[in-house]
């Protein structure tokens, strides 16, 4: 059966709908930068979504061809996360989408090399007849931090997030935004197939003992 990190590791991607304290390790992640809504259509945003799958795909289905990663185990590909941010703005205005920034991810095994992500792109961009110049290999460690399960649809994360500042205001924390500490989320449904009353997305905000 193949490995799937969002059941292997419940505390990273399958929180309670609840805010809770974690401290995240360094992962390896596929990156796209870019800036503006990402809900328009033919945007960035949903280049940059294609782009990542592009190049996961790729990787995951390496056991097929001639390129052989060393300790390759057959896996799921790990969910689309997204780290988010405005100039001028600690956390995240839901009112100012066009004014965003993000670096959209998802999480490589820790297997994947540098090398093995850059033949990665060249076999991509080979076989799809595509430029994926623009994508990443990026390691982040987000350290200690706060999220929870947000159910519903984007507009209303506000409502978890209040619950969020609240709790680690209780536990004698704050909220440690930076230029490398940001708004995370995790996206865990399909909205194509999902109503949006029951979208699940973990949110996650660095944070910092008062």
């Amino acid at each position: 059966m193949a490995f799937d990190f969002k059941k292997e590791y419940k505390e990273y991607y399958m929180p309670k709908a609840k805010p809770e304290i974690i401290t995240i390790p360094k992962m390896n992640y596929i990156a796209v930068r870019g800036t503006g809504d990402p809900n328009e259509k033919g945007g960035a945003y949903k280049a940059s979504v294609g782009l990542l799958y592009g190049i996961a795909f790729t990787i995951k289905m390496s056991k097929m061809g001639d390129h052989k990663i060393d300790g390759y185990f057959d896996y799921v590909v790990p969910p689309l996360e997204g780290f988010w941010w405005q100039d001028g703005v600690k956390g995240f205005d839901y009112t100012r989408k066009q004014d965003l920034h993000w670096l959209s991810v998802i999480r490589l095994p820790d297997f994947v090399s540098k090398s093995d992500f850059d033949w990665a792109v060249a076999e991509a961009t080979k076989k799809k007849k595509q430029d994926f110049s623009v994508v990443e290999f990026l390691s982040i460690e987000e350290g200690l931090c706060v999220q929870m399960m947000h159910i519903g649809p984007f507009d209303d994360e506000p409502g978890s997030v209040a619950l969020m500042d609240k709790y680690i205001a209780e536990q004698g924390y704050e909220n440690d935004f930076s230029d490398t500490r940001l708004h995370h989320e995790i996206y865990l449904s399909d909205i194509r197939k999902v109503a949006p009353e029951k979208w699940k997305t973990v949110i996650r905000h660095p944070i910092k003992k008062k």
